[in-house]
């Protein structure tokens, strides 16, 4: 029939049976057009609906599509000429075949079709649609072959259907033409990410992103450069079409849970009351929060549970679908290579072959490896943007949960593992949809695999697939040992950081005591152990290679074995050996992966459940606290019980108060008695037992410890409001602010850092009291915000902003305070007492009333100095654990009595000196008092502002790592290792290539003998030599892998050793200048990288490149011409692995940088929450929290394509040496044999997998390399002087303790000024020094020098007659001692921080500690002296902290004593305890004390006053205050008149 159609035959085989095989004409006119337009009519329907439906606006014309209309249009044409000459043909007297006509009405209405799409396409961001580039590839192949007919038929001869031929050509190449115009991308105005507009073609070779790699390559790409993401793939759309999912899968799974606890009530026989079916549905949420509210232990175990797969199977489902199918084609594609690879064996052993069929199978062979290539990457893209947005669905999910979840739920986790839900969990799930496919494609390729090879072998395969299953056992029970190994070395090094984390915290007190040897010591006998753990690691990890390694070797000769031993008939041929071996190297693949998937998924659902219980707890209950518009009160508490606990009693109870707007209300009471929970209460933190509370406006909350943002301090203060300068001046102003942003570097545009790290105590409270004041509310709830500062500026405070005349008046306020003074201005005083309210109304009502308040107040007003301002027993429940219970008066507290956070700054004491202290009340004179205290405002601490500006980014190194540093890490193993480790793999490699050539000489065999007369011992000799090389290949493997763990570890430990001894040695500067936390990291991660990373990406990357080089050593043995096209694939190859690489080393940099911002703002938010609760700013943080993300996502998106740009270009390179290799075999057929192109082919089919993996390494390397080189950065810091000289004091030196100054200078850095300029006195033997100044004087400054912490820029220091310079550190520090000021102790016994090298006997140490009135405590200890010390010395109160210090000094007994005062931070009882034992017991020494309170220094011999660096006067008390210089006007503010009104 079809014959008819076409007039001519439509199937000719005969045809095909010669060396220029052809197809019919028939068969190319009809099945070869129909193919492609099929694809077309069906497929458009389909695409046009699609269109229709997801439409959003007309974008403008571009070139492209109006070029691609035009050409389409001369189709349309074309089809229309051929149709016209056809049908003139027609009117003649010849019968035209129907074909003639049909053919070009079927393109006529088809190009109409692709006109209509393309026009649709106008509607859509993509313009080119990816089915009309297939169709165009699918119609321009099928043309192919009527093309080469056409030119043969003309060749032969020229004028028949010269026509028609000509219209043929000319639609050909307009089809090629739009086929290369689809392929360029059309860029869309809206959209800044090109991946949205990209073409079919450009998507999956992801050619898109070739500007950004170009990009990467000239210069290191910054934040800018990076895409930001499609607005499907921002976290507000991802959360939002999760959110509906989850809401409904959440309510199904709590009814479920509650009917099962209902079950299980009726089986332990306790039934609800009164509860019917009906009811029950309405009542599900009220009985559940009743259960939950009961049962609280139970809460822990019983939630609602597995729902969360399901929404988020519900939220990608299709993603899921479109890469199982796309997987599903790959797999199946996948095993097409084997069938392939045995056609072209056969092919070449067949001599008789037409030469057309070899390329037929090379071209396919290319075309199924450009599928597989294709199709995995476009897989592996989905899955990993699926894992993206699942980790931000979580991670936005989970910050959304922690704005309202309640605070009996918030209990339950700790702000680290609230965070550890963010960044480990969803990093889990991430992980796991990465490679969820795997699940089921693993058993498919097993299934596969071994479906093929029982094909090709019989029942012998079982042997080989049984030796694989049997060695699944063995990697894991070594598996397993080794995660124990691990665990055991996580707590080693848990240890070792804490260690450091104490040595860098208490650096200056280990400099101050000489003390870094015993330290040092410490810290390398947990490195010894944890490296004896990491060779037994090392070892085991070497026995997996081992194994791995000789798995495909050991199965392939259990398999051949038995195949040849089985049945004498059965004789191993190239075909069968070299398929099954591609087979096997398939096989390999799933096997090794299957237990790992199904071990992550496991993993996995740990973290689904502890979500599923975070993002199914109970939510904040505000129902009890009503905001309304119309009321005549403004807060109104009605019968109201609130409590902490459900199941404890009530923390408020029974409140009924009314607060009326505009009031100014004091709430006071006792510690504990409820005066922060009412405000909590208020602010609806609380649960509510009965009673509510009535709201009218809105409120602003100053919590009673200050919360504050990483951000500037205007961020702060604005708090997301926009900005009103005069105002906002105002508000500094009343807040008493401009002083501190006189000292702060920047202003208002200070940086503060975490938590508010770099500021006092007083100052973070300021900034919360601005923040509160600056926005323009209705209700005021201040939860003591007049604590943490000083007196004056108290008063300051409350007149400018509290008070009667603040910038608040007008407000409601309710003030919680302590301060009795202020009480006489407020509208009315409410007393709490065990959370009642036992009075209430103003001042002079309750006073006249002589109830409680009358009382109270009598008992606690105690006057301090000349100040005459009252205080009530201070704190709060958090304070009182501060201050030990023991709260000196206002004169007493240091201007922040946080400074203990400021623990390293010894030059920054912030504490406000007590000199500067001005006695008039009047505001002016509080003005200038903070104006001279500005001006003299620290020197030091400007120059460490100066510093941070320095400080403030940690140095990245861009570009390239240098070959220094891979030298410097290569020496470190030493270099005879790498020689024999390399060696080692050399001849793994040669084995491997031995034992392929071993294997084609065997299936030779089958030519030569046939199954009758193959001799035995020849066949027993293959096997033999064929094992032996295997297992040889093994044994260098495991010997080279031994060796570079030895290697290896030898270097780490040469690494860490240096890094360590540097570190200690590296002056106080560095210190100051280098957070913590950086230093920390490089004994962290830096040196985990070195110990378990590096080496395991070193040895693979070696292992890859020799596989390589083996492989192309192996193409080359047989067809030497490949060696010519290796070079332009090697050029190709470094080339996009150049430009990868530096592209994706930024992008993981940059990645890191904006992962932690997440974290932090969370962190910050969990301990901010009822401040952001109560401004109302929820949303502001959710947005600014999806801001982060968001810039996150995009780096992490544009890693995730930049691997996948890199793995479609070496696959490219890949398959096409395999494709070269595979044509070199084709085009030589005659000189080569089956076994040949076997062994060559199932080798070349493997390299692309080698390939990817040695850019990987490659890349790998570089990023943990850096390890390297920031180690080195610290190894290389400049140490201070050695410790121990040539030039040696004698031993008993000091003996007398004189100290000579001559002209001493000294500056903090070579760039500052300096901060001693110039100081000369003499200091006799036994004098009691004291010295004062005001704040940035230069009198920490002074006490350094002695210790030659910081090194003089000019004069010296002369201690008894030996210029302190010209001796060794531990000599000079070892000889003088000194009590800090912040009481630092390290985690260990009481004896080791009193004495860590063992130097003293029990009994001197007891004695010490009787001095220092710490032996009845110590004695009352159980462990006595081996009491452990917590980190910190946190389980120790101050008071006790600074009298072990003082312990240290009197065991030292050394001649020279300074006292950098420190009983500033002390309760008077303490203090006392110092002064006295001071006096008595350090009578026969020189002690030099640098005052920040005058009376302590009243009864020294002489007294020194420094100002700006110089001595202004220098003398003995008496003679000091006659002369009313500086001294006396200090003394005067301190109110000592004379030596006899010496308070203390």
């Amino acid at each position: 029939m079809v014959d008819k159609f076409c007039n001519s035959t439509f199937w000719n085989f005969s045809l095909l049976d010669r060396p220029d095989a052809d197809l019919t004409l028939c068969f190319e006119q009809t099945v070869l057009v129909w193919i492609p337009l099929c694809f077309l009519w069906l497929l458009a329907p389909w695409q046009l609906l699609h269109v229709y439906r997801s439409r959003t606006k007309k974008y403008s014309i571009t070139k492209f599509y109006l070029a691609k209309q035009v050409l389409v249009g001369f189709l349309l044409i074309l089809a229309a000429i051929e149709l016209a000459l056809a049908l003139a043909e027609d009117s003649g007297q010849a019968t035209i075949p129907p074909v003639k006509y049909t053919n070009p009405i079927l393109y006529l209405s088809s190009w109409l079709l692709v006109l209509l799409i393309q026009y649709s396409r106008q509607w859509c961001r993509k313009k080119n649609s990816w089915f009309l580039s297939i169709f165009w590839i699918l119609s321009i192949c099928c043309s192919t072959f009527q093309f080469q007919t056409l030119i043969r038929a003309l060749l032969q001869d020229s004028s028949s259907n010269l026509a028609y031929s000509c219209l043929f050509f000319i639609s050909y190449g307009f089809q090629i033409l739009i086929l290369i115009l689809s392929s360029f991308s059309e860029k869309s105005d809206l959209s800044s990410n090109p991946s949205c507009t990209a073409s079919f073609l450009s998507s999956i070779t992801f050619s898109w992103y070739d500007s950004i790699v170009l990009k990467g390559y000239k210069q290191p790409l910054t934040l800018e450069d990076v895409w930001d993401i499609d607005k499907e793939f921002e976290t507000k759309a991802l959360v939002s079409k999760f959110e509906v999912f989850m809401t409904k899968e959440l309510q199904k799974a709590r009814k479920a849970f509650q009917r099962q606890q209902q079950k299980s009530q009726q089986n332990s026989g306790a039934m609800p009351h009164g509860l019917n079916k009906n009811q029950s549905q309405s009542q599900d949420f009220l009985v559940l929060e009743e259960t939950i509210k009961k049962k609280k232990s139970r809460t822990t175990k019983h939630f609602p549970k597995s729902w969360l797969t399901k929404a988020l199977f519900k939220t990608f489902y299709m993603v899921l679908l479109k890469s199982f199918i796309i997987k599903l084609v790959h797999d199946i594609s996948l095993f097409l290579n084997p069938q392939l690879l045995k056609w072209l064996i056969a092919f070449a052993s067949d001599k008789d072959a037409y030469v057309w069929t070899g390329y037929i199978y090379v071209i396919l062979l290319f075309v199924v490896s450009l599928i597989q290539s294709l199709c995995l990457q476009s897989y592996f893209q989905m899955c990993f943007i699926m894992g993206m947005s699942v980790r931000t669905t979580i991670m936005a999910s989970v910050y959304k949960k922690a704005l309202t979840l309640s605070n009996l739920s918030r209990k339950q986790y700790t702000i680290g593992e609230t965070v550890n839900l963010m960044s480990v969990d969803a990093q889990k799930l991430m992980d796991t949809s990465n490679f969820i496919h795997l699940l089921w494609s693993t058993v498919l390729q097993i299934g596969l695999s071994i479906f093929f090879l029982w094909r090709e072998l019989g029942p012998s395969v079982l042997a080989g697939v049984g030796v694989m299953v049997l060695l699944i056992p063995v990697n894991g029970i070594l598996a397993t040992k080794n995660r124990n190994i691990q665990f055991k070395n996580m707590k080693y090094k848990d240890k070792r950081l804490k260690i450091m984390n104490e040595i860098l915290s208490g650096i200056k007190i280990l400099k101050y005591f000489a003390w870094e040897p015993s330290f040092k010591d410490n810290v390398n006998n947990l490195r010894k152990k944890e490296l004896k753990n990491l060779l037994l690691f090392g070892q085991l990890q070497s026995l997996i290679i081992f194994f791995l390694q000789l798995a495909p070797i050991l199965v392939s000769v259990t398999t051949f074995s038995v195949y040849v031993l089985v049945d004498s008939n059965n004789v191993l041929d190239a075909e069968k050996a070299f398929t099954s071996i591609t087979l096997f190297n398939i096989l390999r693949f799933p096997l090794a992966m299957l237990p790992m998937v199904i071990s992550s998924t496991l993993q996995a659902s740990v973290s689904i459940e502890r979500l599923e219980k975070y993002l199914g707890g109970v939510d904040l209950d505000t129902s009890a606290i009503r905001h309304v518009c119309n009321f005549d009160k403004a807060v109104q508490f009605s019968e109201a019980s609130f409590t902490w606990d459900g199941d404890l009693e009530a923390t408020i109870r029974d409140v009924n108060l009314d607060i009326m707007p505009g009031q100014l209300v004091a709430v006071v009471g006792n510690v504990g008695s409820g005066k922060s929970s009412l405000m909590s209460a208020m602010l609806g933190e609380m649960e509510n037992v009965h009673g509510h509370i009535t709201i009218k406006g809105t409120t602003a909350y100053v919590p009673q410890q200050s919360w504050i943002q990483n951000g500037t301090i205007k961020d702060n203060i604005l708090f997301g409001s926009e900005l009103n300068e005069k105002r906002y001046q105002q508000v500094l102003e009343a807040c008493a602010l401009l002083p501190d942003l006189e000292i702060l570097p920047g202003g208002d545009l200070a940086e503060i850092g975490e938590k508010g790290i770099n500021l006092s105590g007083g100052q973070k409270q300021r900034i919360s009291l601005a923040r509160a004041a600056y926005q323009d509310l209705d209700i005021y709830i201040l939860d003591d915000p007049l604590s943490a500062v000083d007196a004056h500026v108290g008063k300051h405070i409350f007149n400018k902003v509290l008070g009667p005349n603040g910038l608040l008046n007008g407000k409601t306020r309710l003030l919680v305070t302590h301060s009795i003074h202020f009480l006489p201005q407020v509208d009315e005083i409410v007393v709490l007492k065990n959370g009642t309210v036992i009075e209430k109304g103003s001042y002079s009502a309750l006073l006249a009333k002589k109830g409680v308040f009358a009382k109270n107040l009598k008992t606690f007003t105690r006057h301090s100095g000349s100040e005459g301002e009252a205080t009530v027993n201070d704190g709060d429940e958090e304070e009182e654990e501060d201050d030990c219970g023991l709260i000196p008066s206002i004169e007493e507290l240091p201007e922040d009595a946080i400074s203990l956070t400021m623990k390293r700054e010894n030059s920054l004491h912030r504490t406000m000196s007590r000199s500067s202290r001005s006695t008039s009340s009047h505001l002016k004179s509080l003005k200038n008092s903070l104006k001279t205290r500005n001006a003299n405002a620290l020197k030091e601490e400007e120059e460490l502002a100066k510093g941070q500006k320095l400080i403030k980014k940690e140095f990245m190194e861009r570009g390239k790592v240098k070959l220094s540093i891979y030298m410097k890490y290569l020496k470190a193993v030493r270099l005879y290792s790498i020689a024999f480790i390399v060696f080692f793999y050399m001849m793994n490699s040669v084995a491997f290539i031995g034992s392929n050539l071993w294997l084609s000489a065997w299936t030779r065999d089958s030519n030569t003998f046939n199954s009758t007369n193959y001799p035995a011992s020849q066949r027993d000799m293959r096997i033999g030599v064929y094992g032996a090389l295997g297992v040889a290949q093994a044994i260098f493997v495991v010997i080279a892998s031994i060796w570079s763990v030895y290697g290896c570890i030898y270097a780490s430990k040469t690494l860490h050793r240096q890094l360590l001894i540097n570190i200690l040695h590296a002056p106080m500067n560095f210190f100051d200048t280098t957070p913590t936390g950086r230093i920390v990291n490089r004994f962290s991660g830096d040196i985990s990288t070195v110990d378990e990373t590096l080496p395991q990406t070193l040895r693979s990357w070696l292992m890859c490149f020799l596989g390589i080089i083996s492989t192309l050593v192996m193409i080359c043995m047989a067809t030497p011409i490949f060696a010519i096209i290796i070079i332009p694939l090697g050029i190709i190859y470094v080339s996009v692995q150049v430009f990868y690489v530096a592209t994706s080393r930024q992008l993981k940099r940059l990645d890191s940088v904006t992962r932690s911002p997440i974290y932090s703002h969370f962190s910050e938010t969990v301990t901010g929450l009822p401040v952001i609760r109560a401004f109302a700013h929820q949303q502001r943080f959710l947005m600014c929290n999806e801001m982060s993300i968001d810039t996150n996502q995009k780096c992490v998106f544009s890693w995730i394509t930049s691997n996948r740009w890199l793995a479609i270009r070496l696959e490219f390179v890949g398959n096409l040496i395999t494709f070269c290799s595979s044509l070199l075999l084709v085009i030589y057929k005659s000189t080569l044999t089956g076994d040949i192109v076997g062994f060559v082919l199932s080798n070349a089919l493997n390299i692309t997998q080698i390939l990817n993996w040695l850019v990987r390494m490659t890349s790998e390397t570089e990023t943990n390399i850096v390890a390297v080189e920031r180690i080195d950065e610290y190894i290389n810091v400049k140490n201070e002087a050695p410790w121990v000289t040539d030039k040696r004091p004698p031993a008993d030196w000091p003996s007398k303790g004189e100290i000579e100054f001559s002209n001493y200078q000294v500056r903090y850095r070579p760039e500052l000024d300096l901060v001693l300029k110039g100081i000369t006195c003499n200091i006799g033997s036994t004098e009691k020094i004291g010295v004062v100044g005001r704040t940035g004087a230069g009198k920490s400054s002074l006490a350094n020098c002695l210790f030659r912490i910081l090194e003089s820029a000019g004069g010296q220091i002369i201690i008894d007659g030996i210029d302190i310079a010209s001796i060794g550190l531990h000599d000079l520090r070892g000889k003088l001692t000194i009590i800090p000021q912040d009481p630092i102790l390290f985690s260990g016994t009481l004896r080791m921080n009193l004495d860590p090298f063992n130097n003293y006997s029990d009994e001197e140490i007891w004695k010490a500690l009787e001095l220092a009135h710490l032996k009845s405590f110590v004695s009352g200890l159980q462990l006595g002296l081996s009491h452990e010390v917590t980190e910190a010395g946190d389980n120790l109160s101050i008071g006790q902290k600074q009298l072990l210090c003082l312990g240290r000094a009197l065991l030292r007994k050394s001649k020279i004593l300074v006292l950098d005062e420190a009983t500033a931070a002390v309760d008077l009882e303490t203090d006392q305890l110092i002064q006295t034992t001071i006096r008595n017991e350090f009578s026969h020494c020189t002690v030099i004390t640098i005052a920040h309170r005058i009376h302590t220094i009243m009864d020294s011999n002489k007294i020194m006053v420094l100002d700006h660096g110089n001595i202004v006067e220098y003398g003995s008390p008496e003679e000091l205050l006659e002369k009313s210089g500086p001294f006396y006007f200090m003394t005067k503010e301190s109110g000592i008149e004379n030596m006899n009104n010496k308070v203390l």
